[in-house]
Parts: structure tokens; C-alpha cells; sequence
């Protein structure tokens, strides 16, 4: 014989109630009860998120050669309202730099960022393609990546191209100069960057990183995942200018500069001026941010990620590994 439960739910047994489901129809004091128990279920948590992957790093130019591509930055994601479960932790992953070439490579790829977890798809971000290199008999394409990393630039064999981006997350890195033309700056290509592709190299000018995307969710408006430049051959030539979003200025006289820290930018392109060549610069970190309603906070954290408020939001900005759990 079935008896009326909690839930007007006729049945031999009593219903359970947990986080994730309570059938039938409660009366208001039973639901009060469940809750105080913490066993009724609770919505999800809304959420915005920003994944930037840690940027390219520039391509090295040997001695009396021509010029490193500039690296290309990390791959940008961003997107509203995705719903996280109660309850469950979430890996929380920021992705390394990406080494400058210090020899006859490519410039090393920067990791990936993501966010993962019990019930959503993985969302993850690809690190930047490292930069071109040059010898005095090779030069090399850049490599792809989040952004594709700019072409190495000189007048011998081999591929000046820039890499290619990621659909939906970069740009291409641009071409590396292949001319004997005055004044034989042979710029390398600059990194591809989350808003526009990477300049290509000239016969006076390194090609400029490719411009980065600005972002609010880490509670200020800063731009990321900017492409790095590309170095020049001759010293009184300029490298190119990093992107806006953290890519670093490409080598000439100057050592190249590295992408900024937890930005995901490229690094510079090496210089073949001067005795030994230049390396390639480091890409920069990259980053996870993830915003919520100002009434909602997170239960738990690691990684010490850093959290502010304004009269809307929460955000919480992870510059290392970490979780965090609603």
C-alpha cells in the first residue's frame, strides 16, 4: 500500500531530496527544512569568462644573418553565461610563456589555459605560435598557433611565411621580408595578435604584432593577447613594435622585449646585428578570469586568484593554476 510523502508524492518509499533534483510539489515550510539540511537543489552559477594561453616566444637571427618573426600571442576566449554546477571544483589552468629561440629554431609555443570540470565542455585556449628563425643559409616560417607566429626575414632559402591562428581565438603572424633591398633591414613578420593579423616585414621596418582584444573581466579594462614583433637585420633600422595587449617590441640595436606577464602577448623577434645574433624574446603568461554576480561568491578557491567587486560584479583573475568552486 503507498503512503503520501513530503512532495505529494504517493509511493511505498520516501522520497529523496539532494543538490540535484526533488520531485513532486513541496509545501513551503518542508522546502525550508530541506534547505536547512542542505538537501534541496540549488541552481547553477552563472558566469562570464575570459581564457587568454600564454603567448609565442620570438624567433632567434643569427650573426650577420637577418631577423626573427615576432611570436604570436596566446589564443583569446571569451563568452557569458556559462553555467557552473554547485558543488563541484573546477580546474582552473594558466598557460606558460613561450621560450625566445636561442638557436637555429622556432620560437617555443606558449600553453594552453583552460577551465574544466564536471558539466561543461573543457574550454580551452591555444598557446601562441612561436616566432621564424633565420640563419646564414635558412631562414624559417613562423609556427602556428592561438596567433601564428611572424616569418623569419633574410635573402636565403627556406619559408618567410607567418604561421597561421586559431579560428576564433587569433590571427595569422605576418611575413618576413625576403628582398635585397636597401637598406637591408630583411624585417621579420610580427606575431599575429587576437584583433588583427601580424604586420609583414619590409626592407626598413620589423612587422609590428598584431593588436589584442580588451577585456573587463578581471575587473579593469585591460587588452590582451597582443602579437610580438618582428626583429630587423640592420641597427638603424626599428623592430617592430609590439601589439597592444602585451606583445614585445622586435630586436634591432636593442634586445627584444618580452611579452607582458599575464597578458598572453608575443615576444620579439631577434636581431642578426651584431656578434652572435640575438635571441628571441619570451612570450608573456597567460590568464583565466572569471566574473560573477556580486551577490554570488565562491565557496572555495586555490591558486589564490585575485578577487574584486564593483556595485555589479565579483571577478576572480587567476595568474596561476588554481580551481574554484560555487
Amino acid at each position: 500500500m503507498s503512503d503520501r510523502y513530503k512532495g505529494s508524492v504517493m509511493s511505498a518509499t520516501a522520497p529523496t531530496t539532494s543538490i540535484g533534483a526533488a520531485g513532486g510539489i513541496w509545501r513551503s515550510n518542508d522546502v525550508m527544512q530541506a534547505i536547512a539540511a542542505t538537501a534541496w537543489p540549488k541552481p547553477g552559477t552563472f558566469v562570464d569568462y575570459l581564457v587568454v594561453a600564454g603567448g609565442g616566444g620570438g624567433g632567434f637571427s643569427a650573426s650577420a644573418a637577418g631577423s626573427g618573426g615576432g611570436g604570436g600571442a596566446g589564443g583569446f576566449l571569451t563568452s557569458t553565461n556559462l553555467v557552473l554546477a554547485p558543488g563541484v571544483s573546477y580546474t582552473v589552468t594558466v598557460g606558460a610563456f613561450g621560450t625566445g629561440s636561442s638557436s637555429a629554431a622556432v620560437g617555443g609555443a606558449g600553453s594552453p589555459s583552460s577551465i574544466s570540470g564536471t558539466g561543461i565542455a573543457t574550454i580551452s585556449a591555444t598557446g601562441g605560435g612561436g616566432g621564424g628563425y633565420t640563419s646564414a643559409t635558412l631562414v624559417a616560417a613562423g609556427a602556428t598557433g592561438g596567433s601564428g607566429g611572424g616569418g623569419g626575414g633574410n635573402n636565403v632559402s627556406g619559408s618567410t611565411a607567418g604561421g597561421a591562428g586559431t579560428s576564433g581565438q587569433g590571427s595569422n603572424g605576418g611575413t618576413g621580408f625576403t628582398g635585397s633591398t636597401s637598406p637591408y633591414a630583411y624585417g621579420g613578420g610580427g606575431g599575429g595578435g587576437a584583433s588583427a593579423v601580424g604586420a609583414n616585414g619590409t626592407a626598413s621596418v620589423g612587422g609590428a604584432g598584431g593588436a589584442g582584444t580588451s577585456s573587463t573581466y578581471s575587473g579593469a579594462t585591460v587588452t590582451y593577447a597582443g602579437g610580438g614583433g618582428g626583429g630587423v637585420y640592420t641597427g638603424t633600422a626599428n623592430g617592430g613594435a609590439g601589439g597592444t595587449g602585451g606583445g614585445g617590441r622586435g630586436a634591432s640595436s636593442l634586445t627584444p622585449v618580452a611579452g607582458t606577464t599575464n597578458t598572453g602577448g608575443g615576444g620579439g623577434g631577434g636581431s642578426g646585428n651584431g656578434a652572435g645574433g640575438t635571441n628571441g624574446a619570451n612570450g608573456g603568461s597567460g590568464i583565466v578570469c572569471i566574473r560573477c554576480l556580486l551577490a554570488v561568491t565562491a565557496s572555495a578557491t586555490t591558486g589564490s586568484p585575485t578577487v574584486t567587486t564593483d556595485a555589479t560584479y565579483r571577478y576572480y583573475a587567476f595568474n596561476g593554476t588554481g580551481s574554484i568552486t560555487f
